[in-house]
């Protein structure tokens, strides 16, 4: 199994490093800091061998560059961001592969919150770096693409396993929740795992991951369907990405 550490730095971003045992190889998704990483590697003796970038905003390649000079690692980035994103060695599209070790991941399009947002999906480890495209209970701002593509975007990582861990890059939870609860707030689940998470935040401690069965449960942009939603907003029987649109842009001045 692969070795996963989250690496809070800035106000709310997560950094990841992803470790291979058997290989010793190590990856890090979207280091907005090289120093915080170098750190981590440091202390556990790792080698840094790939950076992992799903979008070209600053607080996902910030250290990128000075991570590559000091480590001669790679950069895996998405193709279309190539102009966008510093020193890419090699671009990925929809259904490329990476691997770290013998573990495999499959690269999913996701356009949304920017036009080339890319995920990392480690189907044999149950994870998912997905970004800025899917929160814990919520989802990226649409800074560049549609409703309608974030939509299909998010429809691709809801059929994913119910199992599979959600390692979101920013610290969004509580925010996200209050807003699930007030268009839907007749959802148990929401308001039990709203009390989880005020504990957790509490003692400082991270809401991340989640598990898709849990965001089908409990956030709303995967419940445009939902009844209880859809009556809240006064668009009963309408498409979900009407209604998904709806809840973006409300999520938007929330």
């Amino acid at each position: 199994m692969l070795t996963i550490l989250q690496i809070p730095v800035l106000t709310d971003n997560y950094i990841y490093l992803i470790h291979d045992p058997v290989s010793g190889e190590t990856a890090t998704v979207d280091p907005a800091l090289a120093q915080p990483v170098l750190a981590v590697l440091d202390k556990k003796g790792w080698r840094l061998t790939y950076i992992l970038n799903t979008h070209h905003h600053w607080d996902h390649v910030g250290g990128n560059l000075e991570l590559k000079l000091k480590t001669g690692c790679k950069i895996i980035a998405p193709q279309s961001d190539r102009d966008r994103i510093p020193g890419i060695d090699r671009g990925v599209s929809e259904d490329d592969v990476i691997s770290l070790g013998q573990h495999q991941a499959r690269v999913i399009s996701t356009p949304g919150h920017t036009s080339g947002h890319i995920v990392y999906y480690f189907a044999e480890d149950n994870a998912l770096f997905c970004g800025d495209t899917l929160f814990v209970m919520g989802c990226g701002r649409l800074f560049e693409g549609t409703p309608e593509q974030m939509w299909n975007s998010l429809q691709k990582l809801k059929a994913l396993p119910p199992s599979t861990r959600i390692y979101c890059t920013h610290e969004y939870t509580q925010a996200n929740g209050r807003f699930a609860l007030s268009v839907e707030p007749g959802n148990s689940r929401t308001r039990q795992k709203m009390l989880e998470v005020q504990q957790l935040r509490a003692e400082n401690k991270s809401t991340v991951p989640s598990t898709i069965e849990e965001e089908i449960a409990t956030n709303p942009f995967f419940r445009p369907d939902s009844v209880s939603i859809q009556k809240t907003l006064g668009l009963e029987g309408l498409s979900p990405l009407h209604v998904f649109t709806e809840l973006r842009k409300r999520k938007d001045s929330f």
